[in-house]
């Protein structure tokens, strides 16, 4: 049947009240008799749908969202088609993740805002497997029967608390006896009873898969009351943190008006999956539309064990025996170049480590070893570095030398503070933002040379290179002797 026009309606206004009244595109072409692709990009044109597979695909992830949802509540497959929209036909592929009946068919790549959600419901449900019904929900027979750690309790230890429960044991006896905490066993019978309050093993462990199953409804979904303050309270321009801080001074009876930040945080931060709407996220101060992690994952810096700073032999802090030494890299413009510094601890005695090309770990390894070869072995006694990627091949460093590494804490620079503190005096003839590869080695030289000739107060105003020289049992280095040293 072709719809004629009214009273001179135009074909977008047929079209958009067509729309209006829920038809769909398809049947819009059918009715006015216009062509397909006429009808298609009046449509796309006055707003009232998008084409092309992208949203196509959207779309479908959205149904085949709801779909799922439905089966995991505990409708029928054809009963959860009926009431989304979606074919008898392809009932059976939508719950297989499939895109087509087909036997050949490829599996189903989620788009848009529900893809996430699409994802979860899918490793949720098993279908395909005879479920077990349970409070309106459909529970795999493979989440019953699935040992997920030692730490939960099993079909079998549930059925031995019935056991002992029969033969009128106490709680805190039948803990001793399974090596559980009281508390674990005693929660059991008061969480987990039914039919009338007796303990079923069996139904309580299907009740305890239950609980285990995601997605679950948000606190925030299922109060619409605690959803209204902490919407006012957002509005308000208060944190999360005082929101829930607040809520037991306003509702001090009332134990059901309680929420953590956290979970408020989260309703914000997860899209389309909250009840919150999407625009309330105006009201957090940072404005960000993606949470940050609050894990942190600490990893082993390097492949090789770290010495760090505490397992440092305690003749080191006090500086009264020499050849513990204190490095570190001043880096130049952008990150392109750098100059290794190395600073003695007992004379503040000064070298540094031309780096003209990269300063890599392999290339900060071979010159470190290169200078400290030089040394004589009883100044060799132990090196001290921040945890910098360049000392990556520490281990290698001390094979090759017979120098121990030691690591400082994170975000500790004082416990270096000698080499801090020459790092600043290098800034002087290398300033920061300013290229270091064009230094050669002469002007290296030249450099820690002044820095060795300078007096210092806490060495009773003598040079680092005289006190060098003490420790080497040889005459005060003159000023032409420190630059050829070096």
């Amino acid at each position: 049947m072709v719809v004629s026009d009214r009273d001179g309606e135009s074909t977008g206004e047929m079209i958009r009240r067509l729309w209006r009244q829920g038809w769909k595109p398809a049947d819009i072409v059918r009715a006015t008799g216009a062509p397909h692709s006429r009808v298609y990009r009046t449509g796309e044109r006055m707003g009232l749908w998008v084409q092309g597979w992208g949203a196509q695909r959207e779309r479908m992830t959205s149904r085949r969202c709801a779909f799922l949802e439905l089966r995991l509540e505990g409708f029928s497959r054809l009963e959860a088609a009926e009431k989304t929209g979606v074919s008898k036909a392809m009932s059976y592929p939508v719950q297989q993740g499939l895109m087509t009946p087909k036997a050949n068919s490829k599996r189903f790549v989620p788009a848009g805002p529900d893809a996430e959600r699409y994802n979860r419901l899918m490793a949720l449900l098993e279908f395909g497997r005879k479920d077990i019904r349970i409070a309106g929900q459909s529970i795999p027979f493979a989440a019953v029967d699935k040992t997920i750690s030692p730490r939960y309790l099993s079909i079998t230890d549930r059925e031995y608390i019935a056991d002992c429960r029969r033969e009128g044991m106490s709680m805190r006896a039948i803990a001793r006896k399974m090596g559980r905490a009281p508390s674990t066993i005693s929660r059991e019978p008061a969480r987990d009873c039914v039919h009338g309050g007796a303990y079923r093993p069996c139904s309580a462990h299907r009740l305890s898969v239950r609980r285990r199953l995601r997605p679950k409804p948000r606190k925030l979904d299922r109060n619409k009351r605690l959803a209204a303050a902490v919407d006012a309270g957002l509005k308000e321009r208060l944190s999360p943190e005082q929101i829930a801080g607040r809520l037991p001074v306003d509702y001090p009876d009332d134990q059901t008006m309680r929420v953590s930040h956290e979970t408020i945080y989260q309703s914000l931060f997860i899209q389309g999956k909250g009840h919150l709407k999407k625009d309330i996220q105006q009201a957090l101060r940072r404005g960000r539309a993606r949470r940050r992690s609050q894990v942190k994952r600490k990893r082993p810096r390097f492949g090789d064990e770290m010495l760090m700073i505490s397992d440092r032999p305690a003749e080191v802090a006090d500086r009264a025996v020499p050849g513990h030494w204190e490095g570190d890299l001043i880096i130049g413009k952008a990150g392109q170049s750098a100059i290794g510094t190395l600073v003695e601890r007992s004379t503040r005695y000064v070298m540094l480590l031309h780096l003209p090309d990269k300063h890599d770990a392999v290339t900060v390894k071979d010159k470190l070893i290169e200078t400290i070869e030089k040394l004589p072995q009883h100044l060799r006694a132990s090196l001290t570095w921040d945890r910098g990627r360049e000392m990556a091949h520490h281990k290698q460093f001390s094979v090759k030398t017979g120098c121990p590494v030691y690591f400082c804490d994170p975000a500790s620079p004082w416990q270096r503070g000698s080499n801090e503190n020459t790092n600043g005096l290098l800034r002087q003839y290398f300033p920061k933002g300013t290229d270091l590869s064009v230094h050669t080695e002469t002007d290296l030289e030249f450099v820690a040379c002044q820095l060795n000739r300078r007096p210092r107060k806490t060495l009773g105003f003598y040079t680092p290179a005289e006190k060098l020289a003490e420790l080497l049992n040889s005459h005060p280095i003159n000023d032409n002797e420190c630059c050829n040293d070096h």
